[in-house]
């Protein structure tokens, strides 16, 4: 049976974080403004960005997804569509949206419209209702089983209506329904529905005994209220068979290295069950290099039940990420950066991170170093060398250390 590849789509926080996941393969990515998104405190985008976002991704050949996915108030409404006038001018492919205002907007200056999972679809009739106001994809709830979508995705073939299915596929979870949580703006005033959430759900606690208050017990191993992070490489290709039209990497306040290195993985993972060679080992290789990421541990959600163990790890990574300097100045003709080290010593062999502004991060072991036209083994903090980079970096972009753990 032939199945329609699905659409890889990244998050972008930062111009770093795009610019990454274009490099690594994401067919789209999505981002939002700042106060505006779900993600608040994410470096984010000023709305005057939006024309230069989309002409980057377009000439890339990619999609830009605009996400206005928030509780909006009647003083959000003008900037509301002064962003979405913007966001037509600049060609975005498809605002992410949920509020009925600001779908009443988009859909009157002829905007694509795809659906949040913030507004919780979880069954066809639902999915009918906005598909009749034009919303042309939905992004599930996350609640929502294998049996579920199946279902969902069979009933829009039969009734041959012009809507997508989107799922997330990767990335942290809400122990809440689809991330509406009150604790955060309960404990801080900072709401979660405007993308402000602090997330105390990651947190120890402690429980008193309230009849002997000298009995205390921190809750921390299991940290009761914070979810596992969602992974679907052991069973993406029955998620390609339920034929979705897009799988959504979470991340919008992750590293730029970690989208990297997730985008990538899917996209490995996507083109092999296409070329017939996502089988077992290859799940397990991908999966080990996902664990090497930052992650609370794994969960494989709600597709297959209701996760019975939710309790997560405080969030780790397998690499410690130190920083030792910054670049200079790079040369192309030679292909090599001045680096000054500032804040650690550097060995040849040893794998850096380099990552800036707007230059995508990217690790690679250390190879030809100079200093005063001399090739040297190790230089010192404090020392300017030359750096040979299979790839162009820029001023002021950041170098660290980048090792597996020895913990």
């Amino acid at each position: 049976m032939k199945y329609k590849k699905p659409e890889l789509i990244a998050p972008a926080g930062s111009w770093c974080a795009l610019n990454t996941a274009v490099e690594s393969g994401a067919d789209s990515v999505y981002f939002g403004i700042k106060n505006l998104n779900m993600r608040h405190w994410a470096v984010n985008f000023d709305m005057l960005e939006i024309k230069k976002i989309m002409a980057s991704l377009h000439k890339s050949g990619k999609k830009g997804y605009l996400a206005l996915n928030t509780i909006m108030y009647n003083k959000d409404l003008v900037k509301i569509k002064k962003i979405l006038r913007l966001a037509k001018k600049a060609k975005v492919d498809a605002i992410i949206l949920w509020d009925m205002a600001v779908l009443r907007y988009a859909k009157a200056l002829g905007l694509k419209i795809h659906l949040s999972t913030q507004a919780s679809v979880s069954n066809f009739t639902a999915l009918k209702f906005y598909n009749s106001l034009g919303v042309k994809r939905i992004v599930l709830a996350r609640e929502c089983s294998l049996t579920d979508i199946k279902n969902i995705s069979n009933r829009v073939k039969k009734e041959k209506l012009d809507c997508e299915i989107e799922v997330f596929a990767h990335g942290a979870l809400c122990v809440s329904i689809s991330g509406r949580c009150f604790l955060s703006h309960d404990s801080f005033s900072q709401s979660a529905n405007r993308g402000k959430c602090l997330q105390p759900c990651r947190r120890k606690f402690l429980i008193r005994d309230i009849q002997e208050p000298d009995n205390e017990y921190a809750i921390g191993e299991d940290y009761v209220l914070s979810a596992k992070d969602l992974c679907t490489v052991d069973f993406l290709d029955k998620l390609v068979e339920s034929r979705i039209n897009a799988f959504k990497i979470e991340g919008r306040m992750r590293s730029a290295e970690y989208v990297g290195e997730v985008t990538s993985v899917y996209r490995e993972a996507i083109d092999s069950f296409f070329e017939g060679k996502l089988g077992p080992g290859k799940k397990k290789s991908l999966k080990k290099r996902l664990s090497l990421t930052y992650n609370r541990g794994f969960t494989d959600g709600f597709f297959f039940s209701q996760p019975e163990d939710t309790g997560s790890k405080i969030g780790t990574s397998a690499y410690d990420k130190s920083y030792i300097g910054k670049v200079v100045n790079f040369y192309n003709k030679v292909a090599a950066a001045s680096v000054l080290l500032t804040n650690g010593d550097l060995r040849k062999g040893q794998n850096i991170l380099i990552y800036g502004k707007t230059t995508p991060a990217r690790v690679i072991k250390v190879g030809q170093m100079h200093k005063e036209n001399a090739s040297i083994d190790y230089a010192k903090r404090g020392e300017a060398i030359g750096l040979k980079l299979p790839f162009r970096v820029r001023r002021n972009d950041k170098i660290f250390l980048y090792e597996l753990s020895k913990n």
